[in-house]
């Protein structure tokens, strides 16, 4: 498989002093990405942070400023939200986006039900499902279908109707993705005919090596999609943390490399009881990250590249690291990945 599928991730970061400025500038980011010939961009969805708490309605104002690109967001955590309401809002963003919406879902509770409390929570959490079937709840919301019975109606000023989320965006229950990180989540992402998001995270559940564990969820992943006997051909993105440094200046540089300092720790052995493995970030020339590339054993596996952006970077360093990549890494990105895989069927032989 080549790559045929250039994505960005943005983090969507502001200052809390101007939250405006910094999703204005974000947006800005959209509109160049498409301008650079991306295939897609994304963005975080963080909560309690300084960036894009709401992906839906972020999206929605990037389906303004741009025609073609898709809009993705990666990952909504699905403990958060009521499916049902969390449909309409993605179904309004993709009616807007004329169908180009990209949707990344996790499962699990939410990480700060505990310090919300009764900000959040209704009545006693332990009594919620946040299992994968909250996932599956707002698929099916987003599907073509009408609710209840053939004796089901509502009364509306627009006159009796049969109930159904509105507005219809078709295909999007099509267009989820999840975000594997374990070999559970990945079989169950391909039983049930969710794309797959790799990214810079896993679990090492049977190994000590990123690498080794991505390529065994990626195996369990695509035998479970086609024991499942989907009709649709999977799309399985990987994601790495890339920054050329090709055209920064040297304050840029040095902020680049502290970055990449300050997380290298993290990259040398699992961490904590979950053993999370983590990706080293890729920082460097053009010619530097795309010779690490090209030991990735993940990336001759997947069709789809996205290119993730660190954190609370200036928005002119986002313009020179997307332009960046766009010129100098890009290109060489469409032919790198069938001469690894023909390199590694040599290695086979």
């Amino acid at each position: 498989m080549s790559i045929d599928h250039l994505a960005l991730l943005i983090p969507g970061n502001f200052v809390a002093s101007d939250p405006f400025a910094g999703l204005d500038a974000t947006l800005n980011l959209f509109t160049r990405a498409e301008a650079l010939g991306f295939d897609s961009a994304w963005v975080r969805q963080r909560h309690l942070e300084r960036g894009v708490s709401s992906a839906s309605t972020f999206l929605a104002a990037a389906s303004q400023r741009t025609r073609r690109i898709e809009l993705g967001a990666a990952v909504i955590q699905m403990g958060y939200e009521n499916p049902f309401r969390l449909a309409e809002d993605l179904a309004t963003a993709d009616t807007l986006s004329r169908s180009r919406l990209q949707v990344g879902l996790s499962a699990g509770a939410p990480l700060y039900g505990a310090l919300l409390g009764d900000r959040f929570h209704d009545g006693d959490p332990s009594g919620v499902d946040y299992s994968h079937a909250r996932v599956l709840r707002l698929r099916d919301n987003l599907r073509d279908e009408r609710f209840g019975d053939e004796e089901a109606w509502i009364e509306s000023p627009a006159g009796r109707q049969r109930p159904r989320l509105h507005p219809v965006a078709p295909g999007l229950a099509d267009r989820l993705w999840y975000g594997g990180g374990s070999l559970y989540s990945a079989q169950w992402a391909g039983q049930h005919g969710f794309n797959l998001l790799i990214g810079n995270i896993s679990r090492g559940e049977q190994s000590d090596d990123l690498f080794t564990a991505q390529a065994q969820q990626l195996d369990r992943y695509l035998t479970h999609w086609g024991a499942a006997g989907h009709a649709r051909v999977p799309r399985v993105a990987l994601g790495r943390v890339i920054v050329p440094t090709d055209g920064a200046d040297a304050a840029s540089r040095r902020r680049y490399r502290e970055f990449a300092e300050s997380r290298q720790a993290r990259t040398l052995a699992p961490q904590g009881e979950r053993r999370t493995l983590f990706a080293s970030d890729l920082i460097g020339s053009a010619d530097e990250i795309l010779s690490a590339l090209a030991r990735d054993p993940i990336l001759p596996r997947v069709s789809e590249f996205r290119l993730e952006l660190p954190y609370d970077l200036e928005p002119e360093q986002y313009l020179q690291i997307i332009e960046d990549a766009a010129r100098l890494i890009a290109p060489s990105l469409k032919t790198l990945t069938p001469t690894l895989s023909r390199k590694r069927e040599r290695e086979n032989v």
